[in-house]
């Protein structure tokens, strides 16, 4: 019993002062830190996401995978770190391995907008337009005060030659988001969509 209890001390202190590092802007040591928490408690399923997030903040992409894959290994149904994964991918401009991890959180959790989001964007670039509408819907539908779901689901109307709906959508962000309908209207402009 009281191996077990300096045992929970001992990751409760590492966690408190990984913590803390974060707050201070010291990535690297709270990255230290938590990596030794991981090497204690491998089952730690917040442990190994604060590995990927840091490594992901610090640039180091492939590592950042790396530790989410073996978040994955101990709980595959954990639709955020799904989506962490998305995520770096999509900024390594993997699609694929984007769109797949995405999915995959979505199958497991339907009302994570932020993976509609991402899903979104990744099927933008891959010009698969009408998906993208549906995806980006489904991001506003869950996250309806989100500017960005809103502004590109205008921008993807848009490039669909459906301006109307565009335009629209730019009407409703100047109600609760004024900049971000600013900006869509400039760039809604700069494009040539008519009212």
């Amino acid at each position: 019993m009281i191996g077990s209890m300096t045992r929970l001390l001992h990751k409760w202190w590492l966690a408190t002062e990984a913590s803390a590092a974060v707050l201070l802007g010291r990535r690297g040591r709270a990255l230290q830190l938590y990596k030794r928490i991981v090497e204690l408690f491998a089952h730690d399923e917040r442990a190994h996401a604060t590995v990927g997030y840091l490594l992901t903040e610090l640039g180091e992409p492939g590592a950042a995978i790396d530790a989410f894959d073996r978040l994955l290994k101990i709980n595959p149904r954990n639709a955020t770190a799904w989506f962490n994964l998305g995520f770096i991918h999509d900024r390594c401009e993997d699609n694929a391995q984007a769109e797949h991890c995405f999915t995959t959180a979505l199958e497991l959790d339907p009302q994570l907008d932020r993976a509609w989001y991402g899903l979104g964007l990744v099927l933008i670039r891959q010009a698969r337009l009408r998906e993208a509408v549906a995806a980006l819907e489904r991001n506003t539908r869950l996250q309806p005060l989100s500017p960005y779901g809103w502004y590109q689901l205008a921008m993807t109307h848009h490039h669909l030659g459906e301006d109307q709906v565009a335009w629209r959508i730019q009407t409703r962000l100047r109600g609760f988001e004024p900049r971000f309908a600013a900006t869509l209207e400039r760039d809604l402009g700069a494009c040539g969509a008519h009212r």
